[in-house]
């Protein structure tokens, strides 16, 4: 693919990371990382595909290694603060928290980009909360907050999704990170009720009913952990039966007396039960 014609098949990347269709990207990528070789501005977000793809599919170290070779190739402040999203969703699913909280932090103070920046303080609040700390995690969320009122558009040029319904799905996901299972089913059903929820990626709900799920059975609600699992198969069936902790839900629901019958007929397609 020459260098002058990969620019649409990168946008086109995006639309097809957003629509959950991973195994197509991961067959498409090689060709264009190699085609956007000496563009940085095709390279770095060819490099955040890349890292959010592995962190999909449960290779955080090398999605790691992508994430800081996108931070490598940027060579200004606008890119840089774009490739640090990776760098944090990379470095969260390490575990390492702290160095995700230290990095977005960083990233979100060098931009002057709304959706960049809101994007990066609603990481660092979810960073924050991975290391136990609720006060600064609400503070960064909080922060990231002001910044999503004013942002009235979709971030298409960043791809970030980011406005006030990303910033209601990151309390959630602080509450479950805190362990508050009730909390976090709260604040799952006020993000759905909410006017942008149907305008989010098919990615980013799907995502979001899979940790859902999570929630509900820290409730001990099984009905509503398979609903909304059976949901996020129905939108983006990838979601639920590539991603592994997508996959440890299925099972774990699967097993459970009696069992729901649509996430055992998932768990059979994919192979999970005998």
């Amino acid at each position: 693919m020459p260098a002058d014609q990969a620019a649409p098949h990168v946008a086109h990347a995006w639309f097809t990371y957003q629509h959950a269709h991973y195994a197509q990207i991961v067959r498409v990528l090689p060709t264009l990382l190699d085609a956007a070789h000496g563009r940085r501005d095709l390279l770095v977000p060819t490099y955040r595909i890349t890292a959010a793809v592995l962190v999909k599919l449960g290779e955080p170290d090398l999605a790691w290694l992508a994430a800081d070779r996108a931070v490598t190739t940027a060579g200004d402040p606008a890119h840089a603060a774009t490739a640090t999203i990776a760098v944090s969703q990379a470095l969260r699913a390490l575990g390492r928290h702290r160095l995700a909280l230290t990095a977005a932090r960083a990233a979100a103070d060098a931009t002057t980009d709304d959706a960049v920046r809101g994007t990066l303080l609603l990481h660092a609040g979810l960073a924050a909360a991975g290391c136990g700390d609720r006060r600064h995690a609400d503070d960064l969320t909080d922060r990231a907050a002001v910044l999503a009122d004013r942002c009235a558009t979709d971030d298409d040029r960043h791809h970030t999704a980011f406005g006030p319904t990303t910033v209601l799905l990151a309390r959630f996901l602080t509450a479950l990170e805190l362990g508050e299972s009730t909390e976090a089913v709260t604040r799952h059903g006020s993000a759905i009720r909410a006017d942008g929820w149907s305008r989010l990626p098919v990615e980013h709900r799907a995502a979001h009913l899979v940790d859902a799920a999570r929630a509900h059975l820290g409730t001990g609600d099984l009905t509503a952990a398979a609903r909304v699992l059976v949901e996020a198969d129905r939108i983006a069936p990838a979601e639920v039966r590539c991603r592994p902790v997508a996959r440890t839900l299925v099972a774990e629901i699967a097993r459970c007396d009696p069992a729901a019958a649509d996430v055992a007929r998932i768990a059979a397609m994919i192979g999970l039960t005998r």
